[in-house]
Protein backbone atom coordinates (compact mmCIF):
# COMPACT_ATOMS: atom_id res chain seq x y z
CA UNK A 1 0.00 0.00 0.00
CA UNK A 2 1.34 3.42 -0.86
CA UNK A 3 1.13 6.37 1.47
CA UNK A 4 -0.89 9.37 0.91
CA UNK A 5 1.81 11.49 -0.26
CA UNK A 6 3.06 9.10 -2.86
CA UNK A 7 -0.38 9.08 -4.14
CA UNK A 8 -0.81 12.83 -4.60
CA UNK A 9 3.07 12.38 -6.32
CA UNK A 10 1.54 10.00 -8.85
CA UNK A 11 -1.44 12.62 -8.73
CA UNK A 12 0.52 15.54 -9.61
CA UNK A 13 2.59 13.69 -12.10
CA UNK A 14 -0.30 12.89 -13.91
CA UNK A 15 -1.26 16.11 -14.41
CA UNK A 16 1.88 17.96 -15.49
CA UNK A 17 4.17 15.75 -16.06
CA UNK A 18 2.42 13.45 -18.51
CA UNK A 19 2.62 10.27 -16.12
CA UNK A 20 0.08 7.65 -16.40
CA UNK A 21 -3.38 8.32 -14.25
CA UNK A 22 -3.31 6.65 -10.69
CA UNK A 23 -5.70 3.87 -10.19
CA UNK A 24 -9.42 5.27 -8.41
CA UNK A 25 -9.16 8.55 -10.91
CA UNK A 26 -11.31 9.56 -13.54
CA UNK A 27 -9.22 9.47 -16.79
CA UNK A 28 -11.53 12.38 -18.64
CA UNK A 29 -11.44 14.33 -15.03
CA UNK A 30 -7.48 14.27 -15.05
CA UNK A 31 -7.56 15.41 -18.51
CA UNK A 32 -9.65 18.20 -18.24
CA UNK A 33 -7.67 19.39 -15.28
CA UNK A 34 -4.22 18.86 -17.29
CA UNK A 35 -5.56 20.64 -20.11
CA UNK A 36 -6.87 23.58 -18.19
CA UNK A 37 -3.09 23.57 -16.17
CA UNK A 38 -1.44 24.08 -19.73
CA UNK A 39 -3.77 26.73 -20.72
CA UNK A 40 -3.06 28.58 -17.19
CA UNK A 41 0.93 28.03 -18.16
CA UNK A 42 0.53 29.01 -21.56
CA UNK A 43 -0.96 32.33 -20.04
CA UNK A 44 1.77 32.62 -17.51
CA UNK A 45 4.80 31.93 -20.63
CA UNK A 46 2.75 35.10 -22.74
CA UNK A 47 3.29 37.37 -19.87
CA UNK A 48 6.95 36.44 -19.70
CA UNK A 49 7.35 36.16 -23.38
CA UNK A 50 4.63 38.02 -24.74
CA UNK A 51 6.59 38.65 -28.86
CA UNK A 52 6.94 35.05 -28.60
CA UNK A 53 3.11 34.40 -27.69
CA UNK A 54 2.12 37.02 -30.25
CA UNK A 55 4.17 35.64 -32.84
CA UNK A 56 1.48 32.47 -33.08
CA UNK A 57 -1.82 34.91 -32.60
CA UNK A 58 -5.04 33.14 -31.70
CA UNK A 59 -3.09 29.87 -32.05
CA UNK A 60 -0.71 30.57 -29.29
CA UNK A 61 -1.70 27.98 -25.99
CA UNK A 62 -2.45 25.39 -28.86
CA UNK A 63 1.21 25.76 -29.58
CA UNK A 64 2.49 26.18 -26.06
CA UNK A 65 -0.08 23.14 -24.83
CA UNK A 66 1.66 20.83 -27.67
CA UNK A 67 4.81 21.39 -26.71
CA UNK A 68 4.17 21.63 -22.84
CA UNK A 69 2.10 18.56 -22.34
CA UNK A 70 4.72 16.17 -20.80
CA UNK A 71 7.18 18.47 -19.61
CA UNK A 72 7.38 19.38 -16.20
CA UNK A 73 7.06 23.38 -15.43
CA UNK A 74 11.06 25.01 -15.22
CA UNK A 75 8.84 28.40 -14.28
CA UNK A 76 7.48 30.72 -17.01
CA UNK A 77 10.27 32.31 -18.25
CA UNK A 78 12.79 29.00 -18.75
CA UNK A 79 9.58 27.58 -20.27
CA UNK A 80 9.64 30.42 -22.57
CA UNK A 81 13.52 30.30 -22.96
CA UNK A 82 13.48 26.34 -24.16
CA UNK A 83 9.82 26.89 -26.60
CA UNK A 84 11.58 29.56 -28.15
CA UNK A 85 15.39 27.94 -28.72
CA UNK A 86 13.47 25.29 -30.08
CA UNK A 87 11.52 27.26 -32.93
CA UNK A 88 12.58 28.66 -35.96
CA UNK A 89 11.65 31.95 -35.08
CA UNK A 90 11.50 35.32 -37.08
CA UNK A 91 10.81 38.77 -36.61
CA UNK A 92 10.25 40.14 -33.02
CA UNK A 93 9.71 36.79 -31.65
CA UNK A 94 13.28 36.08 -32.47
CA UNK A 95 14.19 39.36 -31.75
CA UNK A 96 13.12 38.71 -28.70
CA UNK A 97 14.72 35.71 -28.03
CA UNK A 98 17.91 37.44 -28.88
CA UNK A 99 18.01 40.03 -26.14
CA UNK A 100 17.26 37.70 -23.69
CA UNK A 101 20.00 35.62 -24.31
CA UNK A 102 22.38 38.62 -24.11
CA UNK A 103 20.52 39.51 -20.88
CA UNK A 104 21.62 35.59 -19.77
CA UNK A 105 25.31 36.23 -20.35
CA UNK A 106 27.15 37.11 -17.48
CA UNK A 107 29.00 39.90 -18.67
CA UNK A 108 25.60 41.54 -19.78
CA UNK A 109 24.33 41.09 -16.27
CA UNK A 110 27.24 42.44 -14.74
CA UNK A 111 27.51 45.15 -17.09
CA UNK A 112 23.54 46.21 -15.70
CA UNK A 113 24.82 46.13 -11.79
CA UNK A 114 27.09 48.76 -12.88
CA UNK A 115 24.51 50.95 -14.59
CA UNK A 116 22.65 51.11 -11.66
Amino acid sequence: MSTLAERQAALVAALVAGAPVPDGFDPRLIDTARRALLRKRSGDVARQWPLLAASFGPRWPEVFAEWADGRPAEGSFQDGLTLARSLPLTGAAAGELADRERDLRPRSRLARLFRR
